[in-house]
């Protein structure tokens, strides 16, 4: 089985930073992609940022220039830092990976459990 497990949320001012966190782990074999989406009450969840295997990166529009993706494939880690974070940045944040267990033909997705974020004054 592989587990995500994030870190890092918590409640900080408009204007400020917060990095988050996530671990992937367990029989991994190979990690495609990884990322972070957020979930806002009453929405959908969305893409934050995604890097994958070939460092290639996606960020969501509404958070370009403002957060960085980053990752450790040799740890199996990847990091959001996320900086003049906004109110309408509060969310519960999910840590994805696109991940091929060891045994298995093709990759799944895997999801953390989410960490709250909450911008507020």
């Amino acid at each position: 089985q592989v587990q995500l497990v994030e870190s890092g949320g918590g409640l900080v001012q408009p204007g400020g930073s917060l990095r988050l966190s996530c671990a992937a782990s367990g029989s991994i074999f190979s990690v495609y992609s990884m990322g972070w989406y957020r979930q806002a009450p009453g929405k959908q969840r969305e893409l934050v940022a995604a890097i994958t295997s070939a460092g290639e990166i996606d960020y969501a529009n509404a958070v370009k220039g403002r957060f960085t993706i980053s990752r450790d494939s040799a740890k199996n880690t990847v990091d959001l830092q996320m900086n003049s974070l906004l109110p309408e940045d509060t969310a519960v944040y999910y840590c994805h990976g696109d991940i091929q267990y060891t045994g298995w033909v093709n990759s799944r997705d895997y999801w953390g459990r989410g960490t709250q974020v909450t911008v507020s004054s």
